[in-house]
């Protein structure tokens, strides 16, 4: 089995996001599943998509690079999103880089005048990080407005219909005990994602072999 774990903020060893990081990563590799971290900062990823590249997706041309993620995300089982929330949106780069990823093609597809998603059977898990209160967002819906967009609307669309998504609020004013609980349940999260694929797989590889 095998887990994606794409990274977003640009202080990449001490922030908490990368603590988020550290505990997904661990949390993986301590059930023996094959870990890849893709840190879209240190990578330096370009998440300019030109002119040419979204005219030759269409015509099935995708640059070298596109092609490694393209293998790296049709081979995952579980994908994990870990970002701070910025303007209501993804960090640029990691905007970028969906701009660029998920193209025709691969991500979804044109058929009989409607799109289908290509990237079905897989699970997601996205952890986020805000400045502000989660209660006060959910107190005025945007809660519910980033989920529809941000997370079910993009990826739904691309075929993603297993999704789970985690804000974790005050980011900036808590003490080191709620950052603590936060991620014990990163970890607890991540271990039930794990622990729902190892059983699907296993009970899929006793099919094949009675």
């Amino acid at each position: 089995m095998k887990h994606l774990i794409i990274f977003a903020h640009p202080n990449g060893q001490g922030s908490f996001n990368r603590s988020i990081l550290d505990r997904v990563k661990s949390t993986s590799e301590k059930r023996a599943v094959e870990t890849q971290v893709r840190d879209l900062y240190q990578l330096n990823f370009n998440p300019v998509i030109s002119w040419n590249e979204l005219q030759g997706a269409n015509q099935g041309i995708t640059p070298e690079e596109i092609r490694y993620e393209h293998q790296l995300i049709r081979e995952a089982d579980l994908i994990t999103l870990i970002y701070p929330l910025w303007w209501m949106g993804f960090p640029a780069i990691l905007k970028g880089y969906l701009d660029r990823v998920l193209s025709h093609g691969f991500a979804y597809k044109t058929e009989n005048g409607q799109s289908v998603g290509l990237l079905q059977g897989k699970k997601m898990q996205q952890f986020i990080t805000i400045g502000s209160n989660v209660e006060k967002y959910q107190q005025f819906g945007i809660d519910k407005s980033l989920r529809d967009c941000l997370v079910d609307g993009l990826f739904n669309f691309c075929g993603i219909k297993d999704i789970q998504h985690k804000f974790f609020g005050d980011i900036h004013i808590i003490d080191d005990n709620a950052r603590q609980k936060m991620l014990e349940e990163v970890e607890q999260i991540t271990s039930q994602n794990l622990t729902a694929l190892l059983s699907t797989q296993e009970t899929l590889n006793s099919k094949e072999s009675a």
